[in-house]
């Protein structure tokens, strides 16, 4: 012991303790790099341009074609313009095929802006709640902590989409189209925040001074009171009823009809949303179990998120029973990873980063998630499938919701990506087997809602 420790006393001196980078391994470092002609182009090139230019794989271009053996009819593009609100869009597109079947519409958009107002206040009450519970932990506390830092987002994911469409029902889109601030919800949302912040401070001092329940309540629908104050001068003021009327393919125009946001869902779509389940792909934790994220959820009442785990094959089986049934289906991915925009597609050889650094990123799904390298960053409608007569899925086809932007509104992704970027997806029960819906009986996993997979889809 008494050498080691005079080992290391002898480096501090010596200025070389161990873990410092010395001059002598600077050198040799320095010496990795030889500075030829083609280093010098490669150095010119990448400093003075975009990265993904230069390391886009030419000799993978054109290779996934836009035809599909199996596809979800599909008409009309959504945007979600400058916000986090896909999973509000991918859920809804869920739901817009079975509208414009049903009516034989040309079109059909749901009012975004009608649920995204609901969302947005339940989960300020959802957030003053939580607050009052953990009132007597200490600010320090991790879950404390976790409130104060997200305290509100526009992100979500599918049990928001069932919560709020549940209690609140729907609208069609020109019944409360969208605004400046439900298309560009960065300023309103950072606002949001604030004042959210504000208030949890305060909730948690009348905890502290041991304020009654009944008074605590009273404060808390105050607060409630000025934040949806705020979100109507934002938003607009959503419609308890309406009357809709609607034009056919053919031309032939409804009688107008009258509803209420819940009747018009009832109605009209009829859909059950508690029929769906979530699963995950998350090689980091065991499969074929049931899993639930504390404090993950869009309303007070609403149920936490959970979902099965199961391995990719398994759940791609269940898709394409849906596809093949003109069924549509909440997906969310790493959208981010080998994404060529220009072109629509993912795909995991669009570009090649090692040969143009000549160096290797070689992590696999399990740790690019352990790391925090990968996770689900966006949601899209899952509508195509293309399987060869061999019977294996080659490649998928995602409705995006980002306008025309991709393969005319539309992404194009590899089986493979399928497998390395692919998180969540929501079925249909009735295309799942009994075996597999058997896990829904087990009794959940808890995971805290800072888990690297569980961010929002933006």
């Amino acid at each position: 012991m008494l050498t080691i420790m005079l080992s290391g006393f002898a480096l501090m001196i010596l200025g070389q303790e161990k873990g410092t980078i010395t001059g002598d391994i600077l050198e040799e470092i320095r010496k990795s790099v030889k500075i030829d002609g083609e280093t010098k182009a490669l150095m010119n090139a990448i400093s003075n341009n975009d990265i993904k230019k230069l390391a886009i794989n030419r000799d993978n271009l054109g290779k996934l074609s836009p035809y599909f053996s199996n596809k979800v009819e599909i008409k009309g593009i959504t945007d979600q313009k400058s916000s986090g609100r896909c999973w509000l869009f991918t859920g809804l597109n869920v739901l817009r095929p079975v509208i414009i079947e049903k009516y034989q519409l040309k079109d059909f958009q749901f009012s975004h802006n009608y649920s995204f107002f609901w969302d947005q206040f339940e989960k300020a009450n959802l957030f003053f709640e939580a607050i009052i519970a953990t009132a007597n932990k200490p600010m320090e506390n991790r879950i404390v902590e976790w409130l104060f830092k997200h305290p509100i987002n526009d992100g979500g994911q599918w049990t928001g989409v069932v919560n709020i469409v549940d209690k609140y029902g729907a609208v069609p889109n020109t019944v409360m189209p969208e605004c400046q601030n439900s298309e560009n919800t960065s300023l309103m949302s950072r606002l949001l925040r604030r004042k959210l912040r504000e208030d949890g401070l305060t909730l948690r001092e009348m905890v502290h001074n041991n304020v009654d329940d009944l008074n605590l309540e009273k404060h808390k629908i105050k607060m409630l009171t000025d934040f949806y104050r705020i979100l109507v001068l934002c938003l607009g003021e959503p419609p308890t009823e309406f009357v809709w009327q609607y034009e056919d393919k053919d031309g032939n125009i409804s009688k107008p009809t009258k509803y209420t946001p819940k009747s018009f869902y009832e109605k009209v779509i009829g859909i059950d949303l508690k029929d769906y389940v979530m699963f995950m792909n998350d090689p980091t934790r065991p499969y074929y179990n049931l899993y639930e994220i504390e404090y993950d959820r869009h309303m007070h009442e609403g149920g936490n998120w959970k979902y099965i785990n199961l391995p990719v094959d398994e759940i791609k089986q269940f898709a394409i029973a849906s596809i093949k049934d003109n069924a549509p289906m909440y997906f969310s991915c790493d959208v981010g990873k080998q994404l060529n925009k220009d072109k629509g597609t993912l795909d995991i050889n669009n570009f090649d980063y090692d040969d143009l650094f000549g160096v290797q990123f070689g992590m696999n799904k399990e740790q690019r998630i352990k790391t925090f390298d990968s996770g689900s960053s966006h949601g899209m409608s899952l509508v195509g499938v293309n399987v060869p007569e061999d019977g294996n899925a080659d490649k998928w086809l995602l409705e995006n919701s980002w306008g025309k932007k991709g393969h005319e509104g539309f992404l194009i992704m590899t089986d493979k990506w399928f497998d390395e970027y692919m998180f969540r997806l929501v079925i249909n029960k009735i295309y799942i087997d009994s075996k597999t819906l058997k896990i829904l009986e087990k009794e959940p996993i808890m995971l805290p809602p800072w888990d690297p997979m569980f961010a929002p889809e933006e």
